[in-house]
């Protein structure tokens, strides 16, 4: 799961939870809706670390650069 879809279903789940007033027989929509958010934030939590731990730090090589010129010349 990444970041967007993580934000999607946070969205979608407080969507349901929060904003919706229909009542349906057998189905709790606030309860979908807290699961779906809950989910989302797991989601995203995870795909922060995962992002996180995926990018290494490197330290620049000197072989990659050219030498300073010495400016007498």
């Amino acid at each position: 799961m990444r970041i967007g879809s993580s934000i999607a279903l946070i969205a979608i789940g407080l969507i349901l939870a929060l904003a919706v007033n229909i009542d349906v027989d057998g189905i709790d929509l606030d309860l979908i809706g807290w699961i779906l958010a809950v989910v989302g934030v797991i989601g995203l939590v995870a795909s922060l670390a995962m992002a996180r731990r995926a990018r290494p730090v490197v330290a620049p090589r000197a072989d990659v650069y050219p030498p300073e010129r010495d400016p007498r010349y």
